[in-house]
């Protein structure tokens, strides 16, 4: 089977890099519209942010390093608004990707407030659907963030119970993994939510069937939750690439998802777990507990070792506003000054405020400390994009030259996630090679996936392709 992709809400190309092992700016090399030794061909993408009004930063940055793709009325429309877009006119590809976008989940804010697929980003989904329908891909995987199988706060697993329903429609069997990078070696602890679907006529779909003893006719609830433990633990997609504990019959939670998208809007709860796979309209969950025994990196080993610009650097005023030994602040007794409270030391420190609610009610709000300083031997803590402003999220580090302290460089923030130095340094804008701003490359980084996850996933992909042939 031919390698073709098509990568919607594609960032600055966290698909297209872990597919191709695009590890380096040198592995990027282009020639022919296409960089030098690509093994999996973009035939179109789609990367247009409503909310940037001027510069699509993404868009032109992923142009900038592969060029765009033209749709079969040769048009280019890989930066026009999705639900726009005349899907039947998306060249023929085998593979869908996607990182759609995840602000509506996001760890950023809370669950209570979380829109999920009614938000402004997860209506989304309905133009994946759209192009599942139109298209019929025989493969797909799918990223977002963990909170995605607990969404919305009010009716939690409802949104990816439509998401699941949407794929049996199509006759997709689903396969979703909940994966922290740092669990496989990865320098970043980013829990993010993978999900794996085929169609049910493909060779490698089948061929699992008969691996764990699936049978469509079976009625025995426990036989069916044995195949289930053996995907979930042994035999599927994720299992091979990224290794968990054994998975009993017994763990397995089973749900039939209702019939109707509209019933299961309405009423749909479900407690799922960080694995499971959806087959003929039935769900099958359990909680997994990862197996990896290989390297592990650390912050400190993407970390610069040499000089680094000055602006980076945090002036000693802004650290601490008191003896460094201090980590929590208490304003429900004494209030901070102005001064006080812009140091690094209160943002990261345990806080207590005295607030007032909506109805006049006075409470006390409180949140704990984290690190100050972001340790070398460990990974990374999961970067926002937010990252590089004045937020507790954000990671300060002591320079490994100097000692002294400071933000992540723009490079940085980039080996975190996988990407090649200077990934996001220019883009491509009306024509013109341009400079990214770098409060904008830090958000793309923040917005990003890990490259290395998708980078064994690809390998897993390549055997299934070269089955299908």
């Amino acid at each position: 089977m031919e390698r073709t992709v098509c990568e919607l809400f594609a960032g600055v190309g966290g698909f297209r890099c872990g597919l191709n092992g695009i590890r380096t700016p040198e592995d990027m090399r282009m020639e022919g519209g296409h960089s030098i030794g690509e093994k999996w061909r973009t035939v179109w993408f789609s990367q247009w942010e409503p909310a940037e009004k001027k510069t699509q930063y993404a868009h032109d940055c992923y142009v900038y390093h592969f060029g765009t793709c033209l749709d079969n009325a040769g048009h280019d429309t890989t930066n026009v608004d999705i639900e726009e877009v005349d899907k039947s006119l998306i060249p023929d590809f085998n593979l869908l990707v996607g990182g759609f976008p995840c602000q509506d989940y996001s760890v950023a804010s809370s669950l209570a407030t979380s829109r999920g697929l009614e938000g402004k980003k997860g209506i989304l989904w309905w133009s994946i659907r759209e192009v599942l329908e139109v298209k019929r891909p025989p493969f797909v995987l799918l990223e977002n963030v963990d909170r995605l199988l607990k969404s919305p706060a009010s009716q939690r697993g409802r949104d990816f119970g439509i998401m699941l329903a949407c794929f049996r429609d199509e006759g997709y069997t689903v396969e979703w993994r909940v994966i922290n990078a740092a669990d496989y070696g990865l320098p970043q602890r980013r829990r993010r939510t993978f999900l794996f679907a085929c169609r049910e006529d493909t060779v490698y779909c089948g061929r699992q069937e008969r691996a764990v003893g699936y049978e469509r006719s079976r009625a025995d609830e426990e036989a069916r939750r044995d195949s289930a433990a053996a995907v979930i633990s042994r035999e599927g997609f994720f299992a091979g690439t990224f290794p968990v504990g054994s998975v009993e019959p017994g763990q397995v939670k089973m749900r039939e998802l209702p019939v109707s998208i509209g019933e299961l809007s309405a009423s749909f709860q479900f407690g799922f777990e960080n694995a499971g796979m959806m087959k003929d309209g039935v769900i099958y969950t359990a909680k997994t507990v990862p197996e990896y025994q290989g390297k592990r990196m650390t912050l400190g080993d993407i970390m610069e070792s040499g000089d680094v610009e000055e602006t980076y650097f945090i002036p000693e005023e802004r650290l601490y506003y008191t003896s460094p030994e201090i980590t929590r602040s208490d304003e429900s007794v004494q209030s901070l000054s102005k001064e006080q409270r812009n140091t690094w030391q209160y943002q990261k420190g345990a806080k207590k405020l005295l607030r007032k609610a909506a109805n006049g009610h006075s409470y006390v709000f409180s949140e704990g400390a984290i690190p100050m300083v972001d340790e070398y031997d460990k990974p990374a803590r999961t970067m926002l994009t937010s990252e590089g402003s004045f937020s507790r999220t954000t990671h300060i580090v002591k320079d490994k030259r100097t000692g002294r302290i400071r933000l992540l460089t723009a490079g940085e923030t980039e080996r975190i996630q996988g990407f090649p130095t200077d990934h996001t340094k220019y883009c491509l804008t009306e024509g013109k090679v341009v400079e990214m701003p770098l409060n904008k490359r830090r958000f793309m980084m923040g917005n990003a996936l890990v490259v290395g996850l998708v980078e064994r996933m690809g390998e897993a992909l390549e055997k299934i392709f070269a089955d299908e042939d």
